[in-house]
């Protein structure tokens, strides 16, 4: 007769990623396969009233109520990204809204989405996963005003959220110009962060970088969306810099030249990139849309992950006029963003990505 597990294997606490194949953003389809499954649903044509559906990768659908006004509708979800329930709430939430200022709009409420292994998790747990997420909630303004609760095989959490915005100051990631520059607001390496973490290897110093920059709501879109000389914005989540670039260059059938020098980092993201943190969503995302990419000879493996490094609440990518760009980046640095940089520049031809 076998022995029962000992008293400290019975005390050790259940990790939530334990629980999921998957964590955060790096949970998404591949690029490649959403197309596919997308590609014969748009019904923009039948509602003259969605400004934005499904044709543009954008960051949330868009319908006009009047002629001075627009709903903003965003729904985002995923699998824990770290074991703390508290903290994977405030991610989780913080990335949804995020969609909301990506699009320039102002969120309005919240509805939760939750689906829980309820004979492995305490209702203790649970309760601090939407704690969390009302938290992030209030600091956003907004009322966690509803939702929808099931019992699910993997720990899912998420909201959807809905926003208002002036009709003629939405940004979609489809107006970039030629000649504007671009500018990233947050660090790249959340998913690498995140491998390094299921793998035992993240040091509290880069747990907590990973939680600050995970939670930074994505506020500074509702102030960019006022001005005109923004033309266009995204979020970069779980496709990575290069996935979210392309949609970008897709919808505004220009292309782009992005710096991979001037790309802010999270502090030790390249050393674990080159130690073998990677994603397997990073994997997939080059595969998806690598043939889109120029990159520089000998151009080191680890530097192209970190590219297509599933982010799980990244950073705005930000196209604007190139005689604001400086004063921007001053004062999106101001408003709390200190990693934000210029990392790029949009040109005529061909929607493409090219690496410098």
């Amino acid at each position: 007769m076998s022995a029962g597990p000992s008293p400290a294997a019975q005390s050790e606490p259940l990790r939530l990623t334990s629980l999921a194949h998957g964590g955060g953003c790096g949970c998404k389809l591949a690029p490649s396969v959403l197309r596919d499954l997308i590609a014969d649903l748009s019904s923009k044509s039948a509602f003259p009233g969605l400004l934005v559906g499904t044709e543009t990768g954008d960051d949330a659908a868009v319908y006009q109520i009047n002629d001075d006004t627009c709903v903003i509708a965003t729904t985002d979800f995923f699998m824990p990204v770290v074991d703390d329930p508290y903290d994977f709430g405030r991610i989780a939430a913080t990335n949804a809204v995020s969609d909301i200022y990506a699009m320039g709009g102002t969120p309005l409420l919240a509805l939760s989405i939750l689906g829980m292994p309820i004979d492995k998790i305490s209702p203790d747990t649970i309760r601090d996963i939407l704690k969390g997420g009302t938290t992030v909630c209030a600091e956003a303004g907004i009322p966690v005003a509803g939702g929808h609760s099931i019992d699910t095989v993997e720990p899912i959490y998420g909201l959807a959220v809905i926003g208002l915005c002036p009709t003629h100051l939405l940004k979609r990631n489809s107006g970039v110009r030629p000649g504007d520059v671009l500018i990233l607001t947050k660090p790249i390496g959340v998913g690498i962060y995140s491998s390094a973490f299921k793998k035992g290897g993240l040091s509290e110093r880069n747990y907590e970088e990973l939680i600050a920059t995970t939670t930074q709501l994505n506020k500074i879109g509702s102030e960019l969306g006022r001005d005109p000389a923004v033309h266009a914005m995204t979020d970069v989540t779980g496709f990575g810099i290069l996935g979210h670039g392309l949609e970008m260059a897709r919808g505004s059938d220009l292309a782009l030249k992005l710096n991979a020098d001037a790309l802010p980092l999270l502090g030790d993201a390249a050393a674990l990139a080159q130690g073998g943190c990677i994603t397997g969503a990073s994997h997939r995302n080059w595969q998806s849309y690598g043939h889109e990419v120029t990159l520089p000879p000998d151009f080191p493996q680890w530097r192209r992950h970190l590219l297509a490094d599933p982010q799980t609440s990244g950073g705005l990518l930000v196209a604007v006029a190139p005689e604001r760009a400086d004063t921007y980046l001053r004062d999106i640095r101001q408003a709390g963003y200190r990693a934000a940089s210029i990392v790029g520049v949009a040109e005529n031809g061909q929607p493409h990505i090219s690496v410098v």
